[in-house]
């Protein structure tokens, strides 16, 4: 069932859209100091996604305060990009999902399909078994969830908590939820949330 998202090509445009949407809420909440942000965006280079992507893709959206003593650097959570990794942080999330339980000729086929080595697909794995089960983000936020979520199954396991109807606007929750995870400061402390991955 998630294949079919990582090719419907209405659903990149909302993942798009929303992180759009959290950087305009960014700006208008301005910098600290009180002084107005300006776009200031990261060049990128996604992988995993279709090969039509807009060229919107290739920016992690980020602002500079305009400040001259303050021109601190705001990256806004996003939901397209886990962090400064390469894959689109939806394909980390379903594929990791997908590779649960498969057979190796299975997962030759997934990782073939995506581009990443089936060394990649199991990174992911370990990240998501060690690495996130760690992490302070799910240490704090993981009591949302009754019964609580089995680890051993994750992301899969956390994906179920948001089936409740349309697939793509379940796994958009998924992502809004995760994507504390994107950003170099994780619930306001310095922490690299990805680390291992």
């Amino acid at each position: 069932m998630y294949h079919k998202l990582l090719t419907n090509p209405s659903f990149f445009p909302l993942l798009l859209k929303y992180d759009q949407d959290l950087a305009e809420q960014a700006r208008q909440a301005g910098c600290p100091c009180n002084g107005a942000l300006h776009r200031s965006d990261y060049p990128r280079k996604p992988r995993g996604g279709p090969e039509d992507l807009d060229p919107a893709f290739n920016r992690r959206i980020s602002f500079c305060c305009a400040e001259a003593g303050c021109r601190k650097r705001m990256t806004p959570p996003s939901i397209r990009f886990l962090g400064r990794r390469i894959y689109l942080m939806v394909v980390v999330v379903l594929v990791s999902a997908m590779c649960q339980g498969i057979s190796a000729k299975r997962k030759k086929v997934l990782s073939e399909k995506i581009g990443a080595c089936r060394r990649t697909l199991d990174r992911w794995q370990v990240w998501w078994r060690d690495a996130f089960v760690a992490s302070a983000f799910w240490k704090e936020t993981k009591s949302r969830f009754i019964p609580p979520i089995p680890t051993d199954r994750l992301p899969g396991s956390l994906l179920e908590r948001f089936n409740e109807g349309v697939e793509s606007i379940n796994i958009r929750r998924a992502l809004a939820f995760l994507s504390p995870l994107t950003t170099v400061t994780c619930n306001g402390k310095s922490q690299d949330p990805l680390r291992g991955f």
